[in-house]
């Protein structure tokens, strides 16, 4: 069957996570973005475990569904988690502090409680739904895998400047240096909002790593704004093997932000307003022009630092990536209102009602179709997005750029 996967979100119990983050209400946001498969996130937390293992049911192998949800007697399953987790990793390697953030996926709550037990000498679990654990990249890893084998390893936003696996600021410069001869280790990486399978492609080493896409919501609407598309048995095995096989017929797309809306695409210095391409940053030895102070080195200018092939020379994408503005924003460009304005979110209800969900009016419904519920200026936003016609302003030091569809 066809999974669209959002396998890294957070609970209302990780920092700067909106309350409402809880398994029914992830649940029901989900479905009206189309998604059909969900990281549970923050397992690590005792609390939020403990909630877990009240609420969800084993479903088919490695799978669990609520148990407020209708056991399905027919058809295809409807919404499936698997238990996932993100921790901040934090260790000293080659004479410099490294932060790098991963995600863990467990196949099943007997595995999760072990993956705790073994976490919690290295960090307070129950502070943050992500810990903070003090422990090396590959040290965590041999840990979850001594665990069990079916853990997933997937380091997380691995361009991010500041917590990831080739953070500008505390990351490193090959996978070799991070994982040594153990490469095959990691299940994958993911490309992160900033960033997208193009940028990452120029460098060579990441031929042999499925790239995947997830949204790291930590609030409802961010859920699926990436994502993962997979056609595999519900079977947490069958789902992982997909992604490790980058077989086209099994491991459909991605679905992509546009990198430029990544707040952390373009170099810069948000307190003096200064956004700077990499050329221009260097010319300016990678000091604010306004202030002077250091930079904050985007993703686009990391990918630069790190690649091996020109942009020209890249090989063409194993997996094919669809880009896509969130619908919300393409109604409230349209209405030239705020993406929080009550007429906003009200015609954003009233289109799902109609097209069944998000993913359905973005992707999949012909013109002719959505000409018959959507209005005809928030039409042709869709259509435009569809065809690639858009106007990009690049973000930078944690602001979101912004994508414009009609402009």
């Amino acid at each position: 069957m066809r999974w669209i996967s959002d396998f890294h979100l957070h609970s209302k119990y990780s920092a700067a996570t909106s309350p409402q983050m809880e398994p029914a209400q992830i649940a029901a946001w989900a479905a009206k973005k189309g998604l059909n498969l969900l990281g549970t996130g923050d397992f690590t937390h005792p609390v939020y475990l403990a909630q877990l293992k009240e609420i969800m049911a084993p479903a088919e192998p490695g799978l669990f569904r609520l148990k407020s949800h209708r056991k399905e007697t027919e058809g295809e399953p409807t919404m499936r988690f698997v238990l996932s987790s993100e921790v901040g990793l934090f260790f000293k390697q080659n004479e410099k502090w490294r932060k790098i953030h991963l995600i863990i996926v467990a196949p099943s709550f007997a595995v999760a409680d072990k993956i705790n037990a073994a976490f919690q000498p290295h960090g307070e679990l129950k502070e943050d739904g992500r810990p903070k654990l003090w422990l090396s990249l590959t040290d965590c890893i041999d840990t979850a895998r001594s665990i069990s084998e079916a853990c997933w390893i997937i380091p997380a936003h691995i361009w991010s400047p500041w917590f990831s696996l080739f953070g500008a600021f505390s990351g490193f410069d090959s996978l070799e240096e991070a994982l040594g001869k153990s490469i095959s280790a990691i299940d994958g990486v993911e490309t992160g909002l900033s960033s997208d399978p193009a940028m990452n492609r120029r460098v060579s080493a990441l031929d042999q790593v499925p790239l995947i896409s997830n949204s790291d919501a930590h609030s409802l609407p961010k859920l699926g704004r990436e994502a993962t598309v997979l056609e595999a048995a519900a079977d947490i095995e069958a789902i992982r093997s997909a992604i490790r096989s980058q077989d086209p017929t099994r491991f459909l797309y991605t679905i992509e932000f546009y990198p430029e809306e990544g707040k952390y695409h373009y170099d810069g210095h948000r307190g003096c307003g200064i956004s700077l391409d990499p050329q221009e940053t260097r010319e300016r030895n990678r000091k604010c022009p306004v202030c002077g102070k250091r930079l904050t080195i985007g993703v686009l200018h990391r990918v630069e630092d790190l690649a091996d092939r020109p942009e020209s020379e890249s090989p063409r994408e194993k997996i094919p990536a669809r880009y896509l503005v969130p619908l919300i924003e393409i109604i409230a460009e349209a209405m030239g209102r705020r993406v929080e304005a009550k007429g906003v979110t009200e015609t954003y209800d009233r289109l799902i009602a109609a097209g069944e969900n998000e993913m359905r009016i973005l992707i999949d419904l012909p013109p002719e179709t959505l000409a018959f519920f959507v209005p005809p200026l928030i039409l042709e936003g869709i259509l435009r997005m569809r065809s690639g016609k858009v106007t990009k302003v690049p973000g930078y030091d944690g602001l979101y750029g912004k994508i414009s569809v009609l402009k």
